[in-house]
């Protein structure tokens, strides 16, 4: 069996079965333009960990398409694809050892998370206030949401009379076309509390859609959507990202990505002392340690009031 043999039987008997459309697509793209061109031809006993070495090396520098460099965090994604599909290898008794896993991956810096304050927030919703993106992000804002949840999401899962919703699925962009699919991890599917603002500005777009349907331009099928486009056909992730884009630089607002404002929710709940196991349950993520290692660092302060909180109850009579 070649390395190619596998990379391409590991797309099929597990990658398919376990990842997104579109991370299915960025696997097979990594695959067929360069672990294959690299790899592909050797025997898979032959691939030694001094040759992946040496190929993520060349990555850095100018080993990418049309000579391009890659950066570091692209490199570690074709070392995190390389690494599992030989580990899948061990696994089916193809190989004794995985290679990868004595090779050293690019070090890659944190992201810069881009967060608001509570008064950076209500400027922003005070700016996109009857724009077609306003409804959108302020339920961004209040639950922490991601997007394709947000635009997947059916008035039939929403019950304003209790202030809460049901997050049962997702909407993902592909190649294919637009699809719906089960939420991220088994933690993704969830209900949130909703906060007042959220409940009211809800029931405001129902009554009051700021893109009623046009006339003689239903689709064939009634998804019944909180924020279809406006012939009531899902809006297409990119295309929301954009338009949100375009609505910030018309109200003159800082450009920040819709994403962030699922940064921003985390972030203010934190401050504000919610305890991490909530804000992780409302986040949807598989467990609340990772809520802990994305957010804790945007809290210097935690460290500093952990402190004077322990002093104020052992420090006082001790020396």
């Amino acid at each position: 069996m070649t390395v190619a043999d596998l990379l391409q039987r590991w797309l099929v008997d597990y990658a398919e079965e376990r990842v997104a459309g579109r991370t299915l697509q960025r696997y097979e793209g990594t695959i067929r333009n360069h672990l294959i061109p690299a790899f592909g031809a050797l025997a898979l006993q032959d691939l030694q960990p001094a040759a992946i070495q040496a190929y993520y090396r060349r990555m850095q520098r100018s080993g990418g398409l049309e000579g391009k460099a890659l950066s570091p965090a692209t490199v570690l994604q074709h070392h995190s694809i390389l690494r599992c599909a030989l580990s899948r290898a061990v696994r089916w008794g193809l190989l004794a050892a995985n290679p990868a896993d004595r090779a050293d991956p690019p070090r890659v810096q944190a992201q810069c998370i881009r967060v608001l304050d509570e008064e950076e927030t209500r400027k922003l919703l005070r700016a996109l206030r009857g724009r077609t993106v306003y409804a959108p992000t302020l339920l961004a804002v209040g639950t922490g949401m991601r997007r394709g949840e947000i635009l997947a999401l059916r008035w039939s899962e929403v019950d304003l009379e209790r202030g809460e919703l049901a997050v049962v699925r997702s909407l993902e962009q592909t190649r294919h076309g637009l699809i719906f699919k089960a939420p991220k991890t088994r933690r993704s599917r969830r209900r949130i509390a909703l906060p007042g603002f959220v409940v009211r500005g809800l029931r405001d777009h129902r009554e009051h859609p700021p893109t009623p349907r046009c006339a003689g331009r239903s689709t064939a099928v009634d998804h019944g959507l909180v924020f279809p486009r406006a012939d009531g056909s899902p809006w297409p992730p990119d295309s929301f990202s954009a338009e949100f884009a375009r609505q910030l630089r018309l109200a003159g607002q800082p450009r920040i990505r819709f994403h962030d404002l699922r940064h921003t929710h985390a972030s203010q709940l934190l401050r504000l002392g919610v305890h991490p196991k909530v804000v992780s349950e409302r986040l949807g993520h598989a467990s609340v340690g990772i809520t802990l290692d994305t957010y804790s660092h945007l809290l210097p302060g935690m460290q500093a009031e952990a402190a004077a909180r322990i002093e104020g109850t052992l420090g006082a009579g001790l020396p």
